[in-house]
């Protein structure tokens, strides 16, 4: 649960008009999070050269059950990529902002798709520094085998100074509903992203 992106700030980050997009089942990506991944399809595996080559971005692309890809996701920076023997390779992606997906400019051999920045709305820091120590407050107890890792995410968690960041690593860690998920990646407004985040962490204190 290492989130010391050391903190990567997508202040004055300029993004791309179009990024590469792998799709995977069920997995929302969070800004300011790492989210390690195997890559082993050709497909991929040129979309990653081609990540490498260009701007060391891509993101992850979710089914909308259909033929289409959700509209929203995160786009992500390649923090760490290692090629195997074998040709596949282990990355580690880490978020930095949302992005819509307004079209796509190539669909074979890997999509490409044009992306714009989603805006966040403005929420007043007091409001969103109650709201942190609220879900904070909420978290699971660690576990025998968790303790120090829990216990060192807590710290940097609270001494975060962007209440708005911590809401999505707590999200990205610790929700496990898809739907809540996606309800959380989608929601441009930080005060009611994290009062769904507090409904689902209450929820599965009471389970």
């Amino acid at each position: 649960m290492d989130i010391s992106s050391k903190t990567f700030s997508a202040k004055g980050f300029v993004l791309p008009h179009s990024l590469p997009v792998i799709l995977l089942d069920d997995c929302y990506h969070f800004p300011g999070c790492h989210l390690p991944l195997f890559i082993f399809e050709d497909r991929y595996r040129r979309m990653l050269d081609h990540a490498l080559e260009t701007d060391r971005m891509f993101c992850v692309g979710v089914s909308d059950g259909g033929n289409d890809v959700l509209p929203v996701t995160t786009a992500g920076l390649i923090r760490a990529s290692v090629k195997n023997p074998d040709g596949t390779s282990q990355v580690m992606l880490y978020g930095v902002c949302r992005v819509r997906i307004t079209g796509w400019d190539q669909v074979k051999p890997f999509r490409i798709a044009r992306v714009e920045p989603v805006l966040t709305q403005h929420a007043p820091t007091k409001t969103l520094r109650l709201l942190k120590s609220r879900a904070l407050d909420l978290l699971p107890p660690p576990t025998d085998d968790s303790c120090d890792s829990m216990c060192q995410m807590r710290h940097e968690l609270e001494q975060m100074d962007e209440a708005e960041a911590v809401c999505d690593i707590i999200a990205f860690h610790f929700v496990r509903k898809k739907a809540a998920l996606r309800a959380l990646l989608e929601e441009c407004c930080p005060l009611r992203r994290y009062e769904k985040l507090i409904s689902e962490l209450q929820k599965a204190q009471d389970c």
